[in-house]
């Protein structure tokens, strides 16, 4: 009887490129041509393999999934979504602004 592997400690980066396009569409639960019309409409941007084929990163299935509720589970529609994507970017991008300004309050009130 063969000893279990045991594990490498390799950590896979979130948004390294990994699964193909029908292995994401499995993972998603959509057909192929969902994801293609995805890209055609800016939602998702996969990275391409020296070959051309569309390289899903884990960071881009997360991605699919919040769209894919938005449209089937909270009737959404796809300008809706981009809405909502820019909104989410934007609050983001505002929160970090704010802890910033909040230690630069912080280090001035210290000196």
């Amino acid at each position: 009887m063969r000893e279990p592997r045991k594990s490498k400690n390799i950590r896979i980066e979130y948004s390294e490129p990994r699964y193909i396009i029908s292995v994401a569409a499995d993972i998603l639960g959509v057909h192929v041509q969902t994801l293609r019309y995805y890209e055609r409409a800016g939602i998702v941007e996969p990275s391409r393999s020296k070959g051309n084929r569309r390289l899903y990163s884990q960071e881009d299935i997360e991605l699919l999934r919040r769209v894919k509720t938005l449209m089937e589970d909270l009737g959404v529609n796809l300008a809706g979504v981009e809405v909502i994507m820019r909104m989410g970017q934007r609050m983001v991008q505002m929160e970090r602004e704010i802890h910033e300004l909040e230690d630069r309050v912080k280090r001035l009130t210290e000196a």
